[in-house]
């Protein structure tokens, strides 16, 4: 009999990230829930994807740290299913002034929205010994010049190109893909009068919703032939 196959999500106590790992359940996989603070998010996480009958197991890590990294994904070895999925949703976001940022804080972005994909495609890559599907999870503002947030904004961007060039040195066997979403759900440091704003430039004049963005995950894992590609779902954000 075939073993179940499994999907990594990264982040995926709340937002997005339990969005994603919530769209991978309803297809059947089992979910390996990745999460760093938000502990009763992701337990009530793990208990949604339970009650859909696939199997959820909780996973804490910094993964800015390289040992806590390489344990989290070695979780995988004790499990009996075949990785098939890796989302890297996990990112921050940091207001910050470019002529004032210091090293540290620019480092620590691009600890874990550049470096952790990385590392963790290299190590998902060498399990995925059946085939697979690596997706990083970007920002439509990888291509604005977004000046109150620089490292976030130059993080996406490269892990744009760390997209294509993971697709192209995987290909055939593992799909590297990435989703971009625009304006969905706005950040603490955003006010009400803010967002609406930001909605009103939009081509759409609303937000994505949720299972919109998650549709793109589900059209990747659907389309074998999607390889080094990025899919926007921005409502427009890129066409101003």
């Amino acid at each position: 009999m075939d073993r179940q196959p499994l999907a990594i999500v990264t982040g995926a106590a709340h937002r997005l990230g339990k969005t994603f790992a919530l769209a991978l359940a309803q297809r059947g996989y089992a979910i390996l829930l990745h999460y760093f603070h938000a502990v009763d998010e992701a337990s009530a996480t793990a208990d949604e994807i339970r009650a859909l009958g696939v199997p959820a197991f909780l996973a804490q890590a910094d993964l800015t740290d390289n040992s806590k990294l390489l344990s989290f994904i070695s979780t995988l070895d004790s499990l009996p299913y075949h990785l098939k999925v890796l989302v890297n949703s996990a990112s921050v976001m940091q207001r910050n002034d470019i002529r004032y940022i210091s090293a540290a804080d620019w480092d620590a972005t691009f600890a874990l929205n550049l470096r952790t994909p990385f590392l963790l495609a290299q190590q998902a890559a060498r399990r995925m010994t059946e085939g697979g599907l690596i997706v990083n999870i970007t920002d439509t503002g990888a291509h604005k010049l977004w000046t109150g947030y620089p490292a976030y904004a130059v993080s996406k961007s490269a892990l744009e190109t760390l997209t294509r060039l993971l697709a192209k040195n995987y290909a055939p066997d593992i799909r590297v893909n990435a989703v971009a979403p625009g304006l969905v759900l706005p950040s603490g440091s955003v006010t009400p009068e803010e967002w609406e704003k930001l909605l009103e430039r939009l081509p759409l004049k609303r937000p994505a919703s949720l299972d919109e963005v998650a549709s793109a995950l589900t059209f990747l894992l659907d389309n074998p032939s999607i390889t080094g590609q990025t899919v926007v779902v921005d409502g427009g954000y890129s066409l101003i």
